[in-house]
């Protein structure tokens, strides 16, 4: 599969994954001490929504577009719509902001990014919209393989795990990646998102985790749909590791407004692991 990005930009699994890594983001910037962020699948930064690619597939129209023009969405989505007016400005969404984009803007000076991505195209555009910021440094580079090599042993870093899952192995090492995460740094969060297709796959991915992982893991299933064709992607998950204990909460409330206004008979499950 040969996966591009801004054919889903602004889509609903986009929208949980957003608006909770802002609200992680609050949560940790309210502590004095500089953080570090690694963004292991960065993508190019910025979508167009009016590209041929946006246009074609129609999920920012079912998903970023019916957020916006909503009125009753919960006050755990403001972080993102508020963001979004600011790229945008008046007018509405023409373009959406991927996760590089949101966690630069949400930074202070001495806070850091490290942003990766494997495709060259993709990375370049990243790098030129980033280039003024002192404290982003994009890698045309293995996600995984960076964070090994650029974790600290100290601090409460946080890694952002966003694969495309055009391989199979990519569950594996994401469990691989937090099991070696955990035992070199203890305070580490991680935040890792995944389709949600069927529940057997979902289902064998948390076992392993489970076996792999002490560390307390919170998992928030957005299912769209019922679970009845595993050729679609049904929903959506993330598992969250050491997050505050506010963030259960949040992402109950941003899972469970999407299931229910944007999805068919959707339905929202939020649990400790």
């Amino acid at each position: 599969m040969n996966y591009r990005h801004a054919f889903h930009a602004g889509n609903f699994a986009d929208l949980v994954k957003h608006a909770t890594l802002i609200n992680l983001l609050k949560g940790l910037l309210s502590h004095e001490a500089p953080l570090l962020v690694i963004d292991t699948h960065a993508g190019r930064g910025l979508y167009d929504l009016a590209g041929m690619e946006a246009k074609k597939s129609g999920e920012a129209e079912a998903g970023v577009s019916r957020l916006m023009a909503a009125r009753n969405f919960p006050g755990e989505f403001a972080g993102l719509t508020a963001a979004l007016k600011r790229l945008n400005g008046p007018g509405g969404v023409r373009r959406y902001a991927g996760s590089p984009w949101l966690i630069a803007e949400a930074l202070r000076s001495n806070d850091e990014l490290i942003a990766c991505e494997l495709r060259v195209d993709e990375h370049a555009a990243l790098r030129q919209l980033m280039q003024a910021r002192s404290n982003v440094r994009t890698l045309c580079a293995d996600g995984f393989k960076v964070v090994a090599d650029r974790l600290p042993s100290t601090g409460r870093p946080l890694i952002l795990i966003d694969p495309p899952f055009e391989l199979a192995s990519d569950y594996q090492r994401i469990v691989e990646t937090l099991m070696w995460v955990q035992g070199r740094n203890r305070s580490a969060l991680a935040l890792v998102w995944l389709p949600l297709k069927d529940l057997e796959t979902l289902d064998a991915f948390l076992r392993d985790l489970e076996d792999g992982v002490s560390a307390p893991l919170i998992v928030a299933e957005t299912r769209m749909r019922p679970l009845s064709d595993p050729m679609k992607m049904n929903g959506c998950a993330l598992v969250a590791m050491n997050a505050p204990n506010a963030l259960q909460g949040q992402m109950s409330a941003i899972c469970d407004w999407t299931a229910k206004a944007l999805g068919q008979d959707g339905e929202a499950r939020v649990y400790a692991l």
